[in-house]
């Protein structure tokens, strides 16, 4: 009877963890003109809307609603002449599938191997990352060094791990960094910044990747956005920050429009806004840990790679729509990691698209790839992995199917290597 007792309260924490986004729809909404545009912006905070597409003419919006708020959404949208659809009524059983199908994954051998090596069956937590990292530094001391850069805003570690074949002494190496999770509900990101990680140290095929670059890999910029998406809060991308606005509490800063380049302009000032951009640049304790590493070795890097989802790009600076000096480079750089990318990825993918953000997908500002192209990295990219499709005709873009989980790691390590691999050659002519 014990037994029977468990089991149900056990199924009932299950598919009582989303509860929050029952009800909650996703609309894709075909924005027509920049009123169009406006209008929808400007609902934002009033219906609480979470856009997983930004409304820009000529773009559909992909917009997360809270169910509380749909009904007053599609009378606004019908009265402002805003043709819509619903592309999935309740995002709940989606939600549910993906935390079964992963916690059915991850109880089949999910541990750190005698060699350091991870298993790619699941999406690893904080815990197990922070003891990843901590495990390949005592297994490979010639080799990879973990720094505890600083705390987030809820204390908890910020690790990277430096891999170098000469502890980064020779100045001469050009040094590449890639990051991963910046927006919490990034988890297919995850396995990509792993499996990096795993090709450099683990299974090395490229040795002269590993004994000619030295690698910085941040594999959770934003750990308390992360640990707070996995437990129940699925689609939160934000940090942690609390603000207030209007006697309201808000929670979270967007770190990707926290940065110090253009700061501000294309983002929200409303505190409870899903693109709040703090209350200035560099106002988090994350973004500034990012800050000190891409200042610190700004005259070495040759390579700065942001890793979020979805939507299978491969996007370069400025957010402003302006183009650096180097504009052709970074295309022709671009192309070669995402043919790479391509040769390797699952059919029912697109093939990856590239190009300047704000011509590709909408302008932004305050972006960390932008930040570290504005002080002098050649080649800063923000890398938009697919999204998975649970056998929908629309991407449910931010969740992740354990069939995906190694195939993400896969397809992104050969775009990087493939950058990498740019990247000497370019050093090497200079």
């Amino acid at each position: 009877m014990f037994r029977i007792a468990v089991l149900f309260l056990f199924c009932g924490c299950v598919f009582a963890k989303y509860e929050i986004y029952d009800g909650h729809a996703l609309y894709k909404v075909n924005i027509e003109s920049e009123i169009h545009a406006e209008v929808l912006n400007n609902l934002e905070s009033k219906h609480n809307l979470d856009f997983w597409q930004r409304a820009a003419p000529g773009y559909d919006a992909v917009v997360l609603v809270p169910k509380q708020y749909r009904f007053l959404l599609d009378i606004a949208l019908l009265f402002n002449g805003i043709k819509f659809k619903v592309e999935v009524d309740n995002v709940k059983p989606f939600l549910d599938e993906e935390n079964h199908l992963l916690t059915e994954a991850s109880r089949r051998n999910s541990g750190i191997g005698r060699n350091g090596a991870l298993t790619f069956n699941k999406i690893h937590s904080y815990e197990e990352v922070d003891l990843f990292l901590e495990i390949l530094a005592r297994l490979y001391p010639n080799l990879v060094t973990v720094v505890n850069a600083g705390r987030s805003f809820q204390r908890r570690n910020i690790k990277y791990i430096k891999i170098s074949t000469t502890d980064f002494k020779d100045h001469r190496k050009p040094v590449i960094f890639v990051q991963s999770l910046l927006h919490a509900r990034d988890w297919v990101t995850l396995p990509a910044s792993l499996y990096t990680i795993h090709k450099l140290i683990i299974d090395i095929t490229e040795r002269d990747l590993v004994e000619k670059i030295d690698w910085i890999i941040l594999p959770i910029a934003n750990p308390d956005g992360y640990v707070a998406s996995r437990r129940n809060e699925r689609f939160w991308h934000k940090n942690r920050a609390t603000s207030y606005s209007f006697l309201t509490i808000c929670r979270g800063v967007d770190l990707n429009r926290n940065f110090g380049f253009d700061w501000g302009n294309t983002s929200s000032n409303f505190a409870c806004s899903e693109v709040f951009h703090g209350r200035r640049a560099f106002s988090e304790p994350e973004t500034r840990i990012i800050k000190t590493i891409l200042d610190q070795y700004v005259r070495r890097m040759e390579m700065f790679i942001d890793i979020h989802s979805f939507g299978s790009m491969i996007l370069y600076g400025y957010g402003t729509g302006e183009l650096p000096a180097n504009a052709l480079t970074l295309q022709v750089a671009g192309v070669n990691m995402a043919q790479a990318i391509d040769s390797v990825k699952r059919p029912y993918n697109k093939d990856y698209t590239v190009g300047n953000f704000a011509l590709v997908l909408n302008k932004a500002s305050g972006t960390c790839s932008d930040y570290a192209q504005a002080i002098g990295v050649p080649l800063a990219y923000t890398f938009k992995l697919p999204g998975f499709r649970f056998g929908f005709d629309t991407a449910l873009g931010f969740l992740v199917h354990p069939d995906f989980i190694e195939q993400a790691g896969i397809e992104t390590w050969e775009g990087i290597k493939s950058g990498a691999q740019f990247v000497l050659r370019v050093v090497g002519q200079a």
